[in-house]
């Protein structure tokens, strides 16, 4: 506490003051004023720490941020690990902005490292991401949902011009001409 308040110290078996030049620095996720009315935290402590106090809300209250962020972990993982052409399909920025990341920033990064981990394309969809985050993507086309054909025709297409390097390439997977989905994706791209 005398450190603290003072910036003073003695060290282990000396008598000798010394004075320290420092900036503390103390974060948490909990409310430490409830701690202290529930006898959980010394008061006299808090006063000493608490001189100027930041507040950076969760993750949740600042949706804003999601995007940016998991670009931002993106690129570092992909530097990391030598795959510098990833990038996010709009489907799984879709998935991301809803989730509530309860483990906040932490949460994600892990989230986003996992994909760039495991997923083999160059295009990093939902799927990437752990089932929890993964299906709070809202109106995405799946086998089975309440889609129509088309929905669903789009959906694939779209996903397999991401993680293809080239239309005849993709075209090839689908098993259709690549003018026809020359003109597929031209209709996507006007929707």
């Amino acid at each position: 506490m005398r450190f603290l308040q003072e910036r003073e110290f003695e060290r282990l078996g000396e008598t000798q003051t010394r004075r320290a030049d420092v900036r503390i620095i103390a974060a948490t996720n909990r409310n430490l004023e409830d701690a202290v009315a529930a006898g959980r935290f010394r008061e006299d402590l808090l006063y000493r720490l608490n001189v100027v106090e930041i507040r950076i809300p969760a993750l949740r209250e600042r949706p804003e941020d999601i995007l940016p962020l998991a670009n931002r972990f993106l690129g570092f993982f992909a530097r990391t690990a030598g795959r510098h052409d990833l990038a996010l399909w709009r489907a799984a920025e879709e998935a991301l902005l809803p989730y509530p990341w309860p483990g906040n920033v932490r949460e994600m990064r892990n989230a986003i490292e996992r994909a760039v981990i495991l997923w083999p394309a160059r295009v990093i969809e939902p799927s990437a991401f752990p089932d929890k985050i993964a299906q709070t993507q809202l109106g995405v086309p799946t086998l089975g949902g309440d889609f129509g054909l088309d929905a669903i025709e789009r959906e694939h297409i779209l996903r397999v011009l991401a993680r293809t390097s080239t239309l005849e390439e993709a075209a090839t997977i689908l098993g259709i001409d690549s003018s026809t989905l020359y003109r597929k994706r031209k209709r996507y791209e006007q929707a």
